[in-house]
């Protein structure tokens, strides 16, 4: 099977943007950085100041993962800097829609995205993600990414 990148639509763009508002928000509840109170306006904020031009600010892609019958399987958000001085590109979000989960698509979708970011320039990938979701934790570590630096935290009683 092959899959492809193709660029979000204006509308695809406006949904992926509020879905991942929303579970940055979720995640960052879940793992104790924030309250429930101030989540989505926190949420909000990063995404104001990560991306102010929404799809067009400079050196972000945000992709639609589509299958060869031109269904629409997830999304990818790269932020490719050509200056960066170790060619590391950051994927920001990856995700496939439920229906295509647990089928060994996501290892093709980040195969796909392999060749994408050296297309672009890229040396190197990075990325972060929750220590809770252990299910990315495995595929990320399967597909020979290594944890760079740890986070921890200890709950005072």
């Amino acid at each position: 099977m092959t899959l492809t990148l193709e660029d979000m639509s204006v509308e695809e763009f406006e949904a992926f943007r509020g879905m991942s508002v929303q579970n940055y928000a979720k995640q960052n509840i879940k793992s104790g950085t924030w309250t429930e109170k101030e989540a989505f306006e926190k949420s909000e904020q990063v995404y104001e100041k990560m991306i102010p031009d929404g799809r067009s600010s400079s050196n972000h892609y945000f992709w639609s993962i589509t299958n060869e019958q031109g269904e629409r399987m997830g999304w990818l958000w790269l932020y490719a800097d050509p200056f960066h001085p170790q060619k590391e590109a950051f994927i920001y979000s990856f995700g496939l829609y439920e229906a295509f989960r647990g089928k060994g698509l996501a290892q093709l979708a980040l195969q796909t995205l392999d060749e994408r970011a050296r297309e672009l320039g890229a040396e190197r990938l990075a990325l972060h993600v929750f220590a809770h979701n252990e299910t990315a934790v495995y595929l990320y570590q399967k597909m020979g990414y290594a944890m760079s630096n740890i986070r921890m935290r200890k709950q005072l009683f």
